[in-house]
């Protein structure tokens, strides 16, 4: 006779949040300006204007938009301005950064905006493993949120946690 498995996990009233869960839904694309460069180094302001009449912005409508220059150069402040004026109207979000960095600032806003008092009482797991390399300054806020609410916060895994706060 076979013992019936059971998933202890789901019975322990632990709830999993992941920082994955505060990345609004959308597309997501970097807008690299390096080929808008003169040989891909040089910000020529004529040419760069040029660039930013002829380009295609309805391609970024409704998404987020990282704008990133990979190459080596010097980009002085108001090019970007520029890029962000375009697309104003246009874009879900305009970041300045690599999309990995927009990803960061996005589910950072949306933690800090988000009301935790859902929590209240609960005990948290914040999971460790994403899609994303987020980095600690994310746990920190997210730990920072749900302190005030929360019975206990842990990382990891439900099956495999660190206890990180227990309210006394």
């Amino acid at each position: 006779m076979q013992e019936e498995i059971i998933n202890r996990v789901s019975q322990s009233g632990l709830i999993q949040i992941s920082p994955a869960d505060f990345i609004p839904q959308g597309e997501r694309v970097l807008l690299d300006i390096k080929p808008w460069l003169f040989q891909e180094l040089i910000l020529k302001e004529k040419d760069f204007r040029e660039q930013l009449k002829l380009h295609d912005w309805e391609q970024y409508r409704h998404k987020y938009v990282a704008v990133h220059c990979s190459a080596d150069a010097i980009i002085p402040t108001w090019a970007y301005m520029l890029i962000s004026s375009a697309l104003e109207n246009i874009a879900a979000g305009v970041y300045f950064g690599t999309l990995e960095e927009m990803i960061e600032i996005l589910a950072s806003k949306n933690i800090t905006d988000t009301d935790f008092e859902k929590f209240r009482n609960q005990r948290v797991v914040i999971k460790g493993c994403s899609d994303y390399n987020f980095s600690p300054s994310i746990y920190m806020l997210l730990t920072s949120k749900l302190k005030p609410v929360v019975k206990s916060i842990m990382f990891g895994e439900p099956c495999s946690t660190v206890p990180v706060f227990k309210a006394k």
